[in-house]
């Protein structure tokens, strides 16, 4: 039983008075969202007959196509492709990436390095052949951000000097200390590159922990692709797996033939359990981002009150689900972490190590006390066990519990 300290709570009632004004801008974008989904919903005709499943190859799998359809039309694109197969946003954009590019195609990421979990897909192992971009002599190169904004300057430079096929954008912010590219920025550098340079390139953004923060999306803006997962915000937090890709079709039929095989595309890919949960899934996603989305901007004000430097301050724009918490200490980080578990729902119980973890290089400290393993909308808290210690929380289903986590993870690091 969580027993919340009653003078770390008064703290927090007064971190939320602050919050105020922030909150009322959420709300705000989150009725546009809701009304924009509600509206997908209604011009795609979704009926109950489409949460059924299919077996075997899958063909005419109405639930999936429905599904595709409805993605396609929230994201104003030509095509889209969803799959409850997909595990995970870094399976999701591996197979966007190899469905994509060819030999000897280059790759231009220009919003830094990208997170820590394509790093292998971008340069594989050293001294095996495992099928990364490199193994299939794809060039990849990078621009750092300038601060929290493109280096445009230097990006025009890149693509003229690598001609690349795809320009990848890292929407989130990973595990860098800094917040979220806005989509308005995102928007503004597509068209610089393409007015400086006249390039043919696909603009694919990582949307990961993005959706629904703005009132936009970046294939509102210009961009050509965005991918995600299921199991961050587009679910919201009842969809139990799967991933997607939204934008041109011509990329969204190479992807196809990535997941399934040339010879068959998007005609088959079955899934027998069905849809109705993807369905009420991106149905509640604007309603659960703009819980986690409030729940990351209290615990921001709160630690910072506390004289921790944190990500997003109560002025900037929250175009993703995540507040970054440089704790400078590695006890706080395992200690602050291991209170986030304690006040989930499942496996609280759990008393949290940091351990290796398949794509990091780093240990890492997860507290993941979700219903759908690795559900990263649901309350959450994350980092790499290196300087300078900061944990990225993330997710709520409800506010509630968001800031209920907060008191009770703020009491491991109370007056230290």
């Amino acid at each position: 039983m969580l027993n919340l300290n009653s003078d770390i709570k008064n703290f927090v009632d007064e971190c939320e008075q602050m919050c105020a004004d922030k909150f009322k801008e959420i709300d705000e974008i989150e009725f546009k969202n809701q009304l924009k989904v509600l509206n997908a919903f209604n011009d795609c005709h979704v009926q109950s007959r489409h949460f059924i499943g299919s077996s075997g190859y899958g063909h005419n799998d109405i639930g999936k196509e429905k599904a595709c359809e409805l993605i396609r039309t929230i994201f104003h694109t030509e095509d889209a492709f969803i799959s409850p197969l997909i595990s995970c946003g870094t399976e999701a954009i591996s197979q966007t990436l190899f469905g994509i590019l060819r030999p000897n195609d280059c790759m231009l990421c220009i919003s830094g390095t990208p997170y820590d979990t394509l790093k292998k897909v971008l340069f594989g192992v050293e001294g095996k052949n495992v099928g990364s971009l490199k193994d299939y002599n794809i060039g990849y190169d990078e621009v750092d951000l300038l601060g929290e904004d493109f280096d445009t300057d230097k990006i025009i430079q890149k693509v003229k000097a690598t001609n690349p096929k795809v320009i990848y954008i890292q929407r989130s912010r990973g595990y860098a200390f800094r917040n979220a590219l806005s989509v308005g920025k995102i928007g503004k550098v597509i068209g610089d590159i393409k007015h400086a340079t006249g390039t043919k390139a696909y603009f694919v953004v990582d949307n990961c922990y993005g959706e629904f923060c703005e009132e936009n999306e970046p294939t509102d803006v210009g961009a050509d692709l965005v991918v995600g997962s299921l199991l961050k915000n587009m679910g919201g937090g009842v969809a139990s797996t799967g991933g997607y890709m939204a934008g041109n079709a011509e990329l969204i039929e190479l992807i196809s033939y990535k997941i399934t095989s040339p010879a068959l595309g998007t005609d088959i890919g079955s899934y027998e359990p069905g849809y109705k949960a993807i369905f009420q899934g991106i149905f509640m996603a604007p309603h659960v981002v703009s819980q986690a989305k409030k729940v990351a901007m209290l615990t921001s004000v709160a630690l910072d009150r506390l004289g921790y430097d944190t990500l997003p301050k109560l002025g900037d724009t929250l175009s993703d689900i995540v507040c970054s918490i440089k704790f400078n200490d590695k006890n706080k980080l395992v200690n602050f972490t291991r209170a986030i578990q304690h006040a989930s729902a499942i496996d609280s119980d759990s008393t949290l190590e940091a351990g290796e973890m398949d794509g990091y290089e780093d240990l890492i400290i997860m507290a993941s006390g979700s219903f759908n393993q690795g559900s990263s909308i649901e309350l959450s808290c994350d980092g790499p066990m290196r300087e300078p210690y900061a944990a990225y929380l993330q997710g709520s289903l409800s506010y509630a519990h968001g800031k209920i986590g907060l008191i009770n993870a703020l009491a491991s690091i109370w007056g230290k």
